[in-house]
């Protein structure tokens, strides 16, 4: 995946995370941010990699976010891994 396509995907899931009456309060405070700190850094790489470790941290959040927008199950920890700071884990 490419890094571009990621931080659509990473955007993607900051909007359903901020439509979510339930998750966006639990995010906000593992984030340590307030409303106007996730506007400021959305376009942040760091950041974006936060959001997609959030949603990934929860199979059914990652389901409930993927069937939102269409997105195979996949690609949530996909688009995390293209971003800077992740590494992939090889167990051999």
């Amino acid at each position: 995946m490419q890094q571009e396509q990621a931080e659509v995907i990473a955007l993607q899931g900051l909007a359903w995370l901020a439509a979510n009456d339930e998750l966006y309060p639990i995010f906000l405070g593992a984030s340590g941010g307030s409303v106007d700190d996730l506007r400021d850094r959305a376009t942040d790489l760091a950041f974006q990699a936060a959001v997609l470790e959030f949603i990934t941290m929860d199979d059914a959040w990652v389901v409930a976010f993927c069937d939102s927008i269409g997105l195979g199950y996949d690609q949530p920890l996909r688009a995390r891994y293209a971003l800077p700071g992740a590494e992939s884990v090889h167990w051999t």
